[in-house]
């Protein structure tokens, strides 16, 4: 099959224009930690010694957890009329418990709303399912629309078909739909964008996700190059006041491909499954040790359980702007067949 220069044109230029519009999501207003991407390169790179960390195609990962700010908007737009699926409950709401992400629900069914202290706003969000993570997905598949409803056309179908899931076993058959954008990272997603050391498909791996194989300090420091907020035996909580940090805080500690807090603040959820009945979460969080942190760690709960030291981070896949010419072809064809 001859493609000629200008159907690749045509096809560089379509698929680039709708690239740039799926990269356009939730920008927030000043002060407040919008949903930024990092790519993940490397495809079909080798796992590491355990198994994990090998993922054939290019994709990217959340450069941060999901805040608090960003949640809230979700809770404003679709939780106002009702919320059917629990989207909110009330270990986020401030005084709840040590290390709440203080999310506030105000008004009563038909009328309610969702608030934070500023102080808040950049925490990651925890206490959340991973039901109400892949309804997040959803919603941001479905354009992030403001309708104060959970059903098709927002949380319950689009990157998932949740249609209704709440239970554990009802949820662990869901599957990622392959026309999937926004996502729950796999376990070797996840694992890769945190220990891979990147540049081949043969880099190795690091032990711990701040490009170390030493073990990082909890120091509360925003020049430190090997800091996260985890427990430590003997120096105690990172922050012993807000015991979350905001996302970020650790500017001099990225991940290889740039993420942040991928080691300790709160664990992310994964869409894989462990112990037969269990969502696999991994990275440590604020009130664990720093064993937690390093490769191959991991902890796991059902995907209905709001668990209070439990966030989540989004992945993209597949990477913005990549295709191939296996994608230019399909074009060609399609053309060929409406002639």
């Amino acid at each position: 099959m001859r493609i000629s220069p200008g159907l690749v044109a045509t096809a560089v230029s379509t698929l680039a224009m709708a690239s740039a519009a799926r990269a356009d999501v939730f920008n927030l207003g000043p002060g407040l930690q919008s949903l930024t991407f990092v790519p993940v390169g490397d495809p079909g790179n080798a796992p590491d010694c355990n198994g994990l960390g090998s993922v054939p195609y290019a994709y990217q990962m959340g450069q941060y957890d999901i805040t608090v700010s960003q949640y809230c908007d979700f809770l404003n737009a679709v939780a106002t009329a009702a919320d059917p699926y629990g989207l909110y409950n009330a270990s986020m709401s401030p005084g709840s418990g040590i290390a709440s992400c203080g999310i506030v629900q105000s008004g009563s069914p038909g009328n309610f709303s969702y608030s934070t202290a500023s102080s808040n706003v950049n925490f990651p969000v925890n206490a959340v399912s991973w039901g109400d993570a892949a309804r997040f997905c959803n919603w941001l598949a479905n354009g992030q629309p403001a309708v104060g409803v959970e059903n098709a056309s927002t949380t319950e179908d689009g990157s998932y078909a949740l249609n209704g899931a709440v239970t554990d076993s009802q949820l662990l058959a869901v599957a990622r739909s392959p026309s999937a954008i926004y996502v729950i990272p796999t376990e070797n997603e996840w694992y890769k964008s945190s220990y891979y050391k990147g540049g081949s498909a043969n880099a190795g791996y690091w032990s711990f996700p701040t490009q170390s194989d030493t073990p990082p300090s909890n120091f509360l420091s925003t020049t430190g190059t090997n800091n996260a907020n985890f427990a430590d035996p003997v120096l105690g909580f990172t922050d012993p006041n807000t015991f979350l940090t905001p996302v970020g805080t650790f500017v001099d500690s990225p991940g290889p491909y740039g993420t942040y807090d991928q080691g300790g603040d709160v664990y992310q959820w994964t869409e894989s499954i462990i112990n037969g009945s269990q969502f696999a979460y991994l990275g440590g969080a604020w009130d664990q040790d720093v064993a937690t942190l390093q490769a191959g760690a991991m902890g796991g709960a059902g995907g209905s359980q709001d668990v209070s030291i439990v966030g989540f981070r989004i992945a993209e896949v597949p990477e913005p702007g990549s295709f191939s010419l296996l994608a230019i072809g399909s074009i060609y064809l399609l053309r060929r067949r409406r002639k």
